[in-house]
């Protein structure tokens, strides 16, 4: 039996058209108009970061020469940092610096023992034990001129006693620690406080 829609009444041949045109327009829109209208709203969002990301790279790049200029007013205290307190101890230069002013305050330096270095968190602490020998005037003036150097030296643990027999040019022994300082590379992460006896995760009595 063969159908036909020249045999149907006009109401019905209306009816069949709205249907099919209805239809023709849902799988349009479905297979169509949504997967569009989805990549167009991805796009939009991708656009709307991208602005955003432009924004903030425009404002960055009018930021750039604060930045410069930060950096460089960074380094250049670095460098002075470098100067106060090295990144490498060096017993040599030290010692020498020691001996020259030793020399100009006519001081001579008996012994010059370098102790085991204490390490902190952003530095380490270098003792040095310094044993001298001559006046108490240029015992002063050397520690004087020590506390002048770039370099910080700090001089702890003085001990003085007359020179038997004394002489002209030496008249006292004098022993001290001078402490110098270095500039850790990698700061030494601060070490955990112990745990009290019967603190949650501690051992009890």
């Amino acid at each position: 039996m063969e159908f036909s829609l020249t045999k149907l009444p006009w109401y019905a041949q209306v009816g069949a058209f709205v249907a099919l045109a209805l239809g023709a327009c849902g799988a349009f829109i479905y297979y169509y108009e949504l997967p569009v209208r989805a990549d167009m709203t991805s796009r939009q969002s991708q656009l709307v970061a991208l602005r955003a990301d432009i924004q903030k790279g425009l404002t960055t790049a009018k930021q750039l020469p604060q930045f410069r200029s930060q950096v460089t007013d960074l380094e250049g205290r670095l460098s002075n940092l470098r100067q106060v307190l090295p990144e490498e101890k060096d017993a040599a230069d030290l010692l020498r610096r020691m001996q020259t002013v030793a020399t100009q305050s006519n001081l001579e330096i008996k012994s010059f023992k370098p102790n085991p270095t204490v390490t902190k968190q952003l530095h380490a602490e270098w003792p040095i034990t310094l044993e001298l020998e001559g006046t108490y005037h240029n015992l002063a003036i050397f520690f004087d001129r020590v506390g002048k150097f770039t370099r910080i030296v700090n001089i702890s643990g003085l001990d003085v006693k007359g020179k038997q027999p004394p002489s002209p040019n030496a008249t006292i022994t004098a022993t001290c620690t001078a402490t110098t300082f270095v500039l850790l590379d990698k700061p030494t992460p601060p070490k955990a406080a112990p745990k009290a006896p019967g603190a949650p995760g501690g051992r009890g009595a």
